[in-house]
């Protein structure tokens, strides 16, 4: 498949997980791809170039590295975020600045360095990695559900403001997806395979998603064959949102 032929993207987060799995699948069907990340330790023919998401210096730059490189720049996965765990009572005021700086003032450091360069695109999308986290009550999770929650909004809104000039923002929402993150959460677990079958259990199809299929999904959004596809947050998750399953017997 060849449908991001001539298209320059980028992706945040872009060296391991959900991030890693996207550019390369862009890279597959055509894309030249920029993974912007922290530690941008990825392989030809992927560009790596070391991005901090919470510096509007840094962003601004390495959004300038790919337009000068490239000379075009079509397509943006805001894919780069970070965890916390707890209830209300659990992080601190600087605990809770740090990951919505990360999480959400982030994205839009992103889109904001992106969208000149993206209304010159004949096919500009920008997709935001959410979370089901946005809508379902998980437990201990209030400061990482009040990020994405807020990626949410923010995803609608930018749709709002941008579908006029051609430019689409959608978002994508992972179930708990076995990447690099979650593995850490599960090591650091008190019994690491009760807490992995757990979370299996509580997607209907009974396993973790896969960062594959979120880089597919995302890929569909941002792909110009979807060009009508525009304020959509497309659920990756099993069946979470929408599939209220008996127990099993």
């Amino acid at each position: 498949m060849t449908d991001f032929d001539g298209l320059v993207a980028v992706v945040t987060g872009g060296a391991s997980g959900i991030g890693l799995a996207t550019a390369e699948l862009l890279s597959s069907r055509g894309a030249k791809v920029a993974a912007l990340d922290i530690n941008p330790d990825v392989k030809d023919p992927l560009l790596g170039i070391r991005t901090d998401v919470s510096d509007d210096e840094s962003v601004q730059s390495a959004i300038a590295e790919v337009v000068e490189k490239f000379g075009r720049l079509d397509v943006v996965v805001n894919n780069a975020g970070i965890g916390a765990q707890g209830d209300v009572s659990a992080n601190s005021d600087e605990e809770w600045n740090r990951v919505l700086n990360v999480n959400v003032v982030g994205m839009a450091r992103v889109a904001r360095a992106a969208l000149p360069h993206l209304r010159n695109s004949p096919s500009a999308a920008i997709v935001n990695t959410c979370s089901i986290a946005a809508w379902a009550g998980l437990p201990q999770r209030v400061l990482y559900s009040a990020s994405k929650g807020a990626v949410y909004g923010l995803t609608l809104a930018m749709a709002a403001d941008h579908v006029r000039e051609g430019i689409r923002v959608n978002a994508v929402a992972p179930g708990t997806a076995d990447t690099p993150w979650v593995g850490r959460l599960l090591d650091s677990a008190p019994d690491p395979a009760a807490e992995r079958a757990a979370l299996e259990a509580r997607q209907p199809h009974g396993r973790l998603v896969s960062a594959d299929e979120v880089a597919g999904a995302i890929a569909y959004l941002a792909s110009p064959l979807s060009g009508s596809t525009a304020g959509t947050i497309l659920a990756v998750d099993g069946g979470m949102y929408g599939l209220r399953l008996r127990p099993k017997p």
